[in-house]
């Protein structure tokens, strides 16, 4: 596995408040006679299960994605990225993988979707947990849950409409937001947790099987079956030491609500499991059996856009949504100077800028503007323009994207900027989403998206198809760019004709290796002054690629 660092600076999670994470996602082809489990016990598992895992402490509902990072004192390293999702048209090809994972209270649900994120070793899985969908309780039930007198096991007690709608959302590869129950004061947090796609769902809970439409959702479904007595005793050291609860609320409560609800609603649901998994997480024969069915659905659902890209649109007129700068002296001049492979690094920087500077004035005239009337000083009507829209965000993909930020924040006062990282597989040569870090509706805005150079357009495609995944409107991109190549152009164009494309200059060629001819070389090395490893790369556009 690549291990490509980040100079980016992204210190921060990327789960950290306000902001939004990615995980990535694939697509399930259920129903065709290759999905079936035959002949997979003579395959070799990919990821040995261990026996160990920290044991569950929490009071909140759980829904969470695994981070693809490792991180030391100096820099963030990311480990894995999400490789496109995506065809050439930019239409999401590939859904996640869905796992249902169903048993009684306190089975080991969560900890058998631990043992299976832990065996998967796949990028950018999701667990999502039902508790998280508990239905905001009124006064008078609140005082029933307090009692112990409300049935939190009934399938009344959850949002079933919310959950189909998340799950949904999640599966296509969309940005959602996960509801945080608290079970101590059993009400809603404020704060909604965001979770963004994923290669592999993991969903579990109580009721995982008892919606028709939930089921619908579902690409495999596991039931967890566990003896009535250890659930119990699970049950009671929970709630004792986790949720603050007595013992006597906890067994009058079991009795009343816990064992009906499982022997009527919970038990029956066995029949639509895919597989049923006995002694939970201490089964590992079982969990090997998924671990390697899920590796083979997601081997059927590899992609490539790259090679694509570099075959399509060649020879086509460059699209009307493409707005390149004039070609002034003073344009030409700057272009020389930073083109120049004997230019050092001062003055490539300084007239980087200097160009940037120009490209940012030039797209910001591309912007909806309302007609507003001020009055001026001297107390008479000046009849001017103002931005249409609510505000402006700056996206730019790292690193040598985020050169481009200063240049737009002299010119944008208070700008919000939002951050992806595409780096390139050295085995597939596919781009692949390695970060993501959005600020919070996004979608509300226009959005700047940033980078250095485009060549094949694959890195930039990747970038618009997660704004878009975060239902920024596609008419709302602009994508900027100092030096871009025809077939870039096309390739955005192609998949997302409502992006507005603008840049200071269009190069024909791209040669085998994706790099602008005549082109600019690499321009992060150049401006950060870097040398690249040979087993570094960056996003494509940063590399000429």
């Amino acid at each position: 596995m690549e291990t490509p660092s980040s100079d980016s600076k992204p210190d921060e999670q990327p789960t950290d408040e306000g902001m939004e994470a990615d995980r990535s996602m694939s697509r399930s082809d259920s129903g065709s006679g290759d999905d079936s489990l035959d002949g997979l016990s003579n395959r070799v598992p990919r990821c040995p299960l261990t026996p160990s895992l920290s044991p569950r402490k929490r009071t909140t509902s759980q829904s969470k994605t695994e981070p693809p990072l490792l991180r030391t004192n100096k820099r963030t390293i990311y480990t894995a990225g999400r490789p496109p999702w995506y065809n050439v048209t930019g239409t999401t090809f590939k859904e996640a993988f869905v796992i249902g994972l169903c048993g009684g209270s306190a089975s080991g649900k969560t900890t058998v979707a631990n043992k299976i994120i832990e065996a998967l070793d796949v990028p950018w899985v999701v667990l999502l947990s039902m508790d998280s969908f508990y239905k905001v309780l009124n006064k008078e039930e609140q005082e029933l849950a307090a009692k112990n007198e409300y049935n939190f096991d009934h399938p009344d007690a959850f949002d079933f409409e919310l959950l189909v709608t998340v799950l949904r959302k999640l599966k296509k590869g969309k940005s959602i937001k996960v509801p945080v129950y608290d079970f101590t004061s059993h009400s809603r947090r404020k704060e909604w947790k965001t979770v963004y796609g994923a290669n592999v769902v993991i969903f579990e809970g109580i009721l995982a099987f008892a919606n028709k439409e939930l089921l619908k959702l579902l690409d495999m479904k596991v039931f967890v079956d566990t003896d009535s007595d250890i659930r119990l005793i699970r049950r009671l050291k929970r709630d004792i030491s986790q949720r603050g609860r007595d013992i006597s609320g906890i067994i009058k409560q079991y009795n009343k609500f816990v064992k009906p609800a499982f022997e009527q609603y919970i038990e029956p649901t066995v029949q639509v499991a895919d597989i049923v998994v006995p002694r939970g997480g201490e089964n590992f024969v079982a969990l090997d059996l998924i671990v390697q069915h899920v590796h083979s659905q997601l081997e059927k659902r590899e992609i490539t856009v790259r090679s694509a890209l570099a075959s399509a649109h060649q020879g086509q007129p460059l699209p009307k949504t493409l707005s390149v700068m004039e070609s002034t002296p003073q344009v030409l001049g700057m272009h020389t100077i930073i083109r120049n492979k004997e230019t050092n690094r001062d003055e490539f920087i300084f007239y980087s800028k200097r160009l940037m500077r120009l490209l940012i004035e030039h797209a910001l005239s591309f912007l909806p503007l309302k007609s507003v009337s001020v009055e001026t000083p001297q107390g008479s009507i000046y009849e001017g323009k103002r931005l249409s829209g609510k505000r402006i965000t700056g996206v730019s993909i790292l690193r040598a994207g985020e050169t481009m930020e200063q240049a737009l924040m002299a010119v944008c006062k208070d700008i919000r900027l939002g951050k992806i990282l595409i780096q390139t597989n050295h085995d597939t040569g596919e781009p692949e989403l390695h970060y993501l870090r959005l600020p919070k509706d996004i979608s509300e805005d226009y959005v700047i998206l940033m980078d250095s150079t485009v060549s094949t357009g694959a890195a930039a495609l990747m970038a618009v198809r997660v704004l878009l995944d975060h239902d920024v409107a596609e008419d709302k991109i602009f994508l900027l760019s100092l030096l871009m190549a025809e077939m870039g152009v096309h390739s955005v164009a192609y998949a997302f004709p409502k992006v507005r494309i603008i840049t200071t200059a269009v190069d024909k060629e791209v040669n085998d290796q994706f790099h602008i001819i005549p082109g600019i070389g690499n321009f992060g090395d150049r401006y950060f002054g870097t040398d690249a490893p040979s087993d570094w790369c960056e996003s494509d556009e940063g590399m000429d690629f």
